[in-house]
């Protein structure tokens, strides 16, 4: 395959991962606002963050380096954001994309490791 920007992998993880998670949500309730609000705690920065730190012991040294990589990206962060979770959240989007694309079968194995964090 052939290599990618690493934003791009992190722009394509970012919208996988929403996908994702509300593939899982969808059945939860009928209230919009509800089901905004679930949908939106499991893909905000901070539990993004949190999950790829509960990853860190499945990756392979492959992963680690395109997560230290997409953790490196020069972001824009607000004030009020904490520019580590920030890059931690970026990290893991990286992976999602990268994985999405290289190898949909890891993709699948991620998902079942991270399905616990996810209490859905």
């Amino acid at each position: 395959m052939e290599e990618m920007n690493l934003r791009n992998y992190a722009y394509l993880g970012d919208a996988v991962w929403e996908l994702y998670i509300r593939e899982k949500t969808i059945k939860l309730t009928n209230n919009s606002r509800h089901l905004h609000k679930i949908t939106t705690d499991k893909v905000k920065m901070g539990f993004q963050a949190e999950l790829l730190h509960k990853l860190d012991e499945f990756l392979t040294e492959e992963e680690q380096e395109l997560a230290r990589r997409g953790r490196n990206l020069p972001i824009p962060v607000g004030r009020r954001q904490s520019q580590n979770e920030y890059r931690q959240a970026t990290a893991f989007e990286t992976l999602i994309g990268w994985w999405y694309l290289a190898d949909q079968r890891r993709l699948s194995e991620i998902y079942e490791i991270l399905a616990d964090s996810l209490e859905i």
